[in-house]
């Protein structure tokens, strides 16, 4: 995997559905447009849920690494309409 720029780090492995997306959630309110947070997982529910939390809200889903215990996620803070 190449390396890719991250802004902030957000580890929320070994937190349960739906921690992980709440935290990260209240991560971006902090962020600036255009930053971007790498968010580690371990709940195999984060798969579903931050694509969805992306498409639902004005984040891009920058890209996804995931292995048999660590997920993780660059999400692209977007603006709001």
């Amino acid at each position: 995997m190449t390396a890719r720029h991250t802004d902030w780090e957000l580890d929320t492995r070994g937190l349960r559905c739906p921690e992980p997306v709440m935290m990260l959630h209240r991560q971006l309110r902090k962020m600036q447009v255009g930053e971007v947070v790498e968010l580690l997982a371990s709940d195999p529910a984060t798969l579903r849920d931050v694509p969805q939390f992306c498409e639902f809200l004005p984040h891009r889903l920058v890209a996804t690494l995931n292995n048999d215990v660590d997920y993780r996620f660059w999400i692209e803070k977007g603006e709001r309409p």
